[in-house]
């Protein structure tokens, strides 16, 4: 069965999947960070949101090898917000945000490294 993405994303924060105290939260930042792969022009054209626990990864993109560069995207995102490390981690994080923006954005339009 595909993992939930909600689910997911708590785990990778170290919440416990019957731990619903922050689900609210998560799932908007979940979804703001869907909506920047859109702009990106990464999954659905018309957007992807999630709602709830019955989302899945394979309902977002059937690509394995962007899914999981998307999965670990949307996971640093919702933690610099949710759960903001200190100091150079914070930094990594954001860089690998930056880089992981990039990438996918090349992948969409690789005419961007001729550019």
């Amino acid at each position: 069965m595909e993992e939930s993405i909600l689910i997911t994303i708590k785990k990778m924060l170290g919440l416990a999947e019957d731990y619903e105290v922050f689900d609210l939260d998560i799932t908007v930042l979940i979804n703001a960070a869907f909506s920047v792969l859109r702009q990106l022009g990464v999954g659905p054209v018309e957007g992807f949101s999630i709602h709830g626990n019955s989302e899945t990864w394979g309902d977002f993109d059937g690509d394995p090898a962007r899914l999981e560069m998307v999965k670990t995207y949307i996971y640093l995102k919702v933690r610099v917000v949710f759960d903001p490390p200190t100091g150079g981690v914070l930094d990594a994080m954001n860089n690998t945000i930056k880089e992981y923006e990039w990438r996918m954005n090349v992948e969409v339009d690789p005419d961007m490294l001729n550019g």
